[in-house]
């Protein structure tokens, strides 16, 4: 796979990847790797995510990536993915709750699929809070900003630097800047437009097109994404 040079861009703040030793959150990593943003991949293991952090550099070797063990990488940063299974997620967010605080933005890509209980990937999981972005609001202190985004980009087309992206991530979140600034990280990587989809309570509808998507490419061998139109040509003016 050939990676193409890095894109060193001014301001680009640190983001951790709890879970990029996972196919998204590495996706994600390398993505991010490439768009000159520093990366510090997460794992319970420390071993883990230093080995992950490894596999990155093969990808883009002018990437700023590194690993450490989950508390000790959301600590470095103000800006922290999750991209866990679902089964891992009331445990992980326990594990690092102690090192979250105010102001720290959390940009939930967790799914309820059923695949979590050993059910089909293409079904959902009911979650009482209503989505499990709203579960990980619940699970963090006090002053951590709550967004969702991340599910319906594909792994495999993150991973693979040559794949052309043209899609929209839609993210859900209490309030705008948020939101925004959700949207600002994410759209370093190339090819990446976000949309703002309401209020976090929606996530339970964006983590729902998960399933949807992993049928669509199931049933046609690719790994399609989705685009909103209609949208004017800034749609956070």
């Amino acid at each position: 796979m050939a990676a193409s040079p890095t894109r060193a861009r001014e301001g680009a703040d640190p983001v951790a990847i709890v879970g990029a030793s996972g196919a998204l959150g590495f996706g994600l990593a390398v993505r991010f790797g490439q768009a000159g943003v520093p990366v510090v991949i997460g794992s319970r293991d420390a071993g883990r995510a230093v080995e992950a952090a490894g596999r990155a550099h093969e990808v883009v070797p002018g990437g700023d990536v590194t690993g450490a063990e989950n508390t000790q990488a959301v600590e470095r940063v103000e800006t922290i993915i999750l991209s866990v299974p679902f089964r891992s997620q009331s445990e992980t967010l326990k594990n690092i709750k102690g090192s979250l605080r105010p102001g720290q933005l959390l940009i939930d890509a967790t799914v309820p699929l059923a695949a979590a209980v050993s059910g089909r990937a293409t079904r959902m999981l009911g979650v009482w809070q209503g989505s499990a972005a709203q579960a990980a609001l619940e699970m963090v202190p006090d002053g951590v900003k709550v967004v969702s985004a991340l599910h319906t980009v594909a792994a495999a087309s993150l991973t693979n630097l040559d794949h052309e992206l043209a899609q929209d991530v839609l993210i859900c979140g209490d309030l705008r800047e948020d939101k925004r600034r959700a949207a600002r990280l994410i759209e370093r990587i190339d090819g990446l437009r976000c949309v703002d989809c309401g209020r976090l309570e929606m996530a339970r509808i964006a983590e729902s097109m998960t399933a949807l998507m992993i049928s669509i490419n199931a049933k046609h061998k690719t790994h399609a994404g989705i685009r909103v139109t209609g949208l004017p040509d800034d749609p956070w003016d």
